[in-house]
């Protein structure tokens, strides 16, 4: 009695018309997170737009005094859309895949890198604390590094992996 027949068609059973209406639910929730990150990213980058238009009418040492916080507002706006493309594979392949993530993350750090290397002028009266932002750039650093080698890996494992040896070519 799992199954009932209605005419010519099979009607499902509950458990597999629930996963069909939470997998629809899913994307649904993913499309939202996905216009919002868009909205997001947009108002981002008119902020930094104005930033930089306003910079500009002051001149050299207007732009030089916003440089950092213009591309700091860059960088964020790259992460934000790298984001609504993991959101879009994950509505398209219902997968979830780890490259955009990494990218996010190696984004990210890179981001921070910049802010401490523009701001560091500002610490180098200060040993200790100077000393702790040497510590932090280096540890960032790593990181990224650390990001770009798994990106590397997933990469050269889906190319030499996931493609069907001549074995199974000659079976299809």
């Amino acid at each position: 009695m799992a199954e009932e027949r209605v005419g010519h068609s099979q009607v499902r059973p509950w458990p597999l018309r629930a996963a069909k209406a939470l997998g629809a639910s899913e994307s649904a929730v993913l499309v939202l997170i996905g216009i919002s990150l868009v909205v997001v990213a947009v108002e981002l980058l008119y902020s930094g737009m104005y930033d930089l238009s306003r910079a500009t009418l002051q001149g050299p040492r207007g732009i030089e005094e916003q440089a950092i916080e213009i591309l700091n507002t860059i960088l964020l706006v790259m992460m934000t859309m790298e984001i609504v493309y993991t959101v879009a594979v994950s509505l398209e392949s219902h997968t979830l895949k780890a490259e955009p993530f990494l990218l996010v993350g190696m984004i990210a750090g890179i981001r921070r890198m910049l802010v401490i290397t523009a701001t560091s002028t500002k610490h180098e009266g200060d040993a200790a604390q100077f000393h702790n932002m040497l510590v932090e750039l280096g540890l960032i650093a790593a990181t990224v590094v650390a990001l770009a080698v798994a990106i590397w890996i997933l990469r050269y494992s889906s190319f030499h992996f996931d493609r069907p040896t001549k074995a199974e070519e000659d079976l299809e």
